[in-house]
C-alpha cells in the first residue's frame, strides 16, 4: 500500500497507542498494534481493517480531542479502510469508482434499473408485461430465461472474481502467505470472529453506537443483515436445484423452502439494514469520517431495496404489477453484483482476510523441534 496523509496520521496514532496501551484489552486492534514496535503500510493496512469501528478507544482516550496530541483512532483507521479499498480493487482502471462512491453507487443503480426496464419491454409484449402472469414459468414469460442467466450469472461471476484478487491483493500486501490459508486451528477461530461478529461486541459491554453508552444495538443489526443475506443466497441456490435438477420453475408456493428461505431473509435484510442507517444518523459524529458517510449510505440503501423490492414482487406477484416489479428487482441486484467490488461491501472481504491473519499470529507455527512429535522422536533417540 503506498503512503498517504491517512497512513502517516494511523502511524502517529499507533505509535502514541503502542507507548500508552490503555485500550489493550479493547478490541482485536491493540493486541495487534502490540506486537509492532514499527509499522509498514501494510501493517496499517491489516489494523485498520481489524477495527470494526466499536469506538470505544475514542471515548476512554486520554489523548483524544481537544488534546493536543488530537488521537482519533476510529476515524483515522477509516480514512485508511477506505484507502485500502481503492487499493486493492481489481481491476485497477475500475479502482475510481471507489471516489465519490455514494454518487456512483446512486446512479449506477438508477442506470441499471432503467436499462432493465427498457430491455424487458423491447424483448417481450407489452402487453405481459402489465398482465398478470402464473403458474411454471411466469417469470419467464415477462423476461427470457437466457437474459435472465445471462445478466445473473455474469455479474455475480465478475464480482466474485473480483473480490478474490481484491483479496489476493490485501493478503499479499499485509504479509500473507499461501500456505498459511490451510492452517485448520487460525481457520476456525476466524470463522467463529466472523460469524458472531465477536469485535463488534467491543471489548465485551458492547460497542459505544451512538455515545459514551455501550450497546449491542449495531452488531445485533448487522447480524439481522448479514444472516438475511446468507438466507436469500441459500434461497436463490435452491430455486437454481429446484429449477434445474428438479424441473420446477419458479414462481414457487408460499410454503416452499426457496421461498421462505426469500421471506425471511429479506425481513432480515431490511430489518438490519434499516436499522443501521438509523445507528448511523443518531450516532456521535466526533469518532467518525464524515467524508465517507456517503458510501456507507448508498450501500445500506442498496441493500435494503435488494430486499425490500424482492418482498414486494413477493406481494404482487400474482397482479399485473408482477412485470415491472420483476424488472426492478432485477436491476438492483444486477446493480448489488456489478458494485460489490467497488463499495464498501468489500469491507466483509477484507476484514474477514484480517481476522484470519489476526488468528494466525495468536496461533503461529510451532519452531521445528517443539512440535509434539518432534519431542517425542527427540526423547526416543
Amino acid at each position: 500500500m503506498r503512503e498517504t496523509e491517512a497512513t502517516t496520521d494511523a502511524r502517529r496514532a499507533m505509535e502514541v497507542c503502542n507507548a500508552c496501551r490503555y485500550c489493550e484489552g479493547f478490541c482485536a486492534v491493540f493486541p495487534a498494534m502490540t506486537m509492532r514496535r514499527e509499522f509498514s503500510t501494510g501493517d496499517l493496512s491489516y489494523i485498520a481493517n481489524l477495527c470494526h469501528n466499536c469506538k470505544g478507544c475514542y471515548y476512554a482516550c486520554q489523548y483524544a480531542p481537544p488534546h493536543p496530541f488530537n488521537i482519533n483512532v476510529p476515524q483515522v483507521l477509516a480514512q485508511v479502510r477506505a484507502e485500502t479499498y481503492e487499493e486493492y480493487a481489481w481491476p485497477g482502471p475500475l479502482a475510481g469508482l471507489f471516489k465519490r462512491n455514494g454518487t456512483v453507487v446512486s446512479l449506477a443503480t438508477a442506470g441499471v434499473i432503467a436499462l432493465t426496464l427498457l430491455m424487458t419491454m423491447a424483448l417481450v409484449d407489452p402487453s405481459v408485461l402489465y398482465q398478470p402472469q402464473i403458474g411454471p414459468g411466469a417469470f419467464y414469460r415477462v423476461i427470457p430465461w437466457w437474459l435472465m442467466v445471462t445478466l445473473a450469472g455474469g455479474t455475480s461471476l465478475f464480482a466474485l472474481v473480483a473480490l478474490a484478487m481484491g483479496f489476493r491483493n490485501f493478503w499479499r500486501d499485509t504479509g500473507g502467505r499461501a500456505d498459511e490459508l490451510q492452517r485448520a486451528k487460525p481457520l476456525a477461530v476466524a470463522l467463529h470472529d466472523i460469524l458472531t461478529l465477536k469485535n463488534l461486541g467491543g471489548g465485551g459491554g458492547g460497542c459505544n453506537d451512538k455515545d459514551e453508552a455501550f450497546s449491542q444495538l449495531r452488531r445485533r443489526f448487522h447480524h439481522f443483515m448479514f444472516y438475511g443475506f446468507m438466507l436469500c443466497f441459500a434461497s436463490t441456490t435452491t430455486a437454481t436445484f429446484y429449477d434445474h435438477i428438479m424441473g420446477h420453475p419458479a414462481p414457487y408456493p408460499f410454503w416452499s423452502l426457496p421461498v421462505q428461505l426469500g421471506t425471511w431473509g429479506g425481513v432480515g435484510m431490511v430489518i438490519g439494514t434499516a436499522g443501521l442507517i438509523w445507528v448511523k444518523i443518531v450516532s456521535d459524529p466526533a469518532p467518525a469520517a464524515r467524508n465517507l458517510l456517503g458510501a456507507d449510505y448508498a450501500l445500506l440503501v442498496l441493500l435494503f431495496l435488494s430486499a425490500f423490492t424482492g418482498l414486494l414482487l413477493l406481494a404482487f406477484r400474482s397482479t399485473g404489477a408482477m412485470g415491472v416489479m420483476l424488472a426492478v428487482h432485477l436491476g438492483v441486484i444486477f446493480a448489488l453484483f456489478l458494485l460489490v467490488p467497488y463499495s464498501k461491501m468489500v469491507h466483509a472481504v477484507y476484514r474477514s482476510a484480517a481476522l484470519l491473519r489476526h488468528a494466525l499470529e495468536r496461533h503461529p507455527t510451532p519452531p521445528p523441534g517443539n512440535k509434539p512429535s518432534d519431542r517425542a522422536l527427540g526423547s526416543a533417540a
